[in-house]
């Protein structure tokens, strides 16, 4: 037991006051005592000296413990409150107990004071242990969300760094090797038909390795997502999903005209990867069906397959990192993630995220996805399929 409890007692009779006082020093509790009888008493040492501990009547002349429970609530909420009262009906002391009251006493029944006493403190310290810890939790949770924003930024501006290398170094020096290639081809004697020959299979060579380039490129940050916005590049990757797979994809968006922030951009085309990633790995569907909308001051994105639809296992699924990292890049910008299996047959993602206004120009790093680094070509700008 904490030594020098400090009680605050609302009681307007003196002689009940001093019993209920030497039953808690006969009991062994150690405190120091403030007895108030009115509503302003009892305001101003809640604000000036909060107590410990809270006595009090239920009923007073101008002043009811109910009164008394709200404001101790409303003021301090965590300190204990305990009704020693002479008179109590079981409903009416049921009902305070509802109301927030943490035991009460009658004051035939002394005796179970120091035990309540006892009880209600316990209780109050375990609480406060409970909220520092949850605080705690609370606070390390925001962290790593910060952490995980953090780290989804710089790997999307690493990966646009490296397409941006990999198509402008890569692409100009293929292309230039391209260029001396054909020059020389032509002015090889047509009667040296072997080396004509090879210069024509080192050409084919070039040509597919720069297409390597520019797909490798596109994968890791199409350009059209910076340079044509989010619709162009989910019906881009509509396509390439289409061409590789065989399966319908079939891509309508209903988005107005105002221009949304790269992260949002970012968020909702690596979620539809991921998604159509997922239906080549499982679904076995043969269509797709994408709807991007905006509604209610949010964008929505609905994808639809007519696969086998996703057991209820693997969305409960904690240890699924593909579903977890969609969810957790929607929540990121206060965003939701919901997926489910249709009746009949299918699955449908939904990803829903509130609009927030772009950034100006002047306010983006010279390394951000919307802007281009120096000395980049035009032309590499212009070619947003490479």
């Amino acid at each position: 037991m904490k030594k020098d409890l400090h009680i605050l007692m609302l009681e307007d009779d003196a002689v009940d006051a001093e019993l209920t006082r030497f039953t808690l020093s006969k009991g062994g509790v150690h405190f120091s005592l403030t007895r108030v009888d009115s509503e302003d008493d009892f305001l101003e040492e809640l604000h000036q000296r909060p107590p410990e501990l809270i006595l009090s009547d239920y009923s007073l002349p101008n002043f009811d413990g109910h009164r008394a429970l709200s404001l101790a609530q409303e003021h301090c909420p965590h300190i204990p409150f305990i009704f020693v009262t002479g008179t109590m009906g079981e409903e009416v002391a049921i009902e305070t107990l509802k109301s927030g009251a943490t035991d009460y006493v009658l004051k035939t029944r002394l005796s179970r004071l120091v035990p309540a006493v006892h009880r209600a403190l316990r209780e109050a310290q375990e609480r406060a242990h409970r909220h520092r810890a949850e605080e705690q939790l609370r606070h390390s949770h925001e962290q790593l969300r910060a952490l995980s924003v953090y780290l989804q930024s710089v790997r999307e501006e690493e990966r646009t760094r490296i397409a941006r290398e990999v198509h402008d170094e890569l692409g100009q020096a293929l292309t230039s090797c391209k260029l001396d290639l054909s020059w020389i081809a032509h002015r090889l004697p047509p009667e040296h038909k072997s080396l004509v020959q090879k210069a024509r299979q080192l050409s084919d060579g070039l040509d597919a390795t720069i297409g390597t380039v520019r797909r490798i490129s596109s994968e890791l940050r199409p350009g059209v997502l910076d340079h044509l916005g989010l619709t162009a590049a989910l019906e881009w990757q509509a396509n390439e999903f289409q061409n590789r797979t065989g399966i319908r994809c079939e891509v309508r968006a209903t988005l107005r005209d105002a221009p949304l922030t790269q992260e949002l951009n970012t968020a909702f085309f690596r979620i539809f990867q991921e998604t159509l990633t997922n239906i080549i790995r499982h679904a076995g569907a043969t269509q797709v069906a994408v709807h991007l909308k905006q509604a209610n001051g949010r964008i929505i994105l609905c994808v639809k397959d007519n696969g086998r639809g996703i057991p209820e296992t693997e969305i409960l699924n904690s240890g699924s990192l593909g579903l977890l990292g969609m969810r957790e890049r929607a929540m990121l910008l206060g965003g939701d993630f919901k997926i489910n299996r249709l009746p009949r047959a299918g699955t449908q993602v939904t990803v829903s995220i509130p609009i927030r206004q772009n950034r100006k120009p002047t306010d983006e790093h010279e390394n951000s996805f919307g802007r281009r680094s120096h000395g980049r070509p035009a032309w590499a700008e212009a070619d947003s399929g490479r």
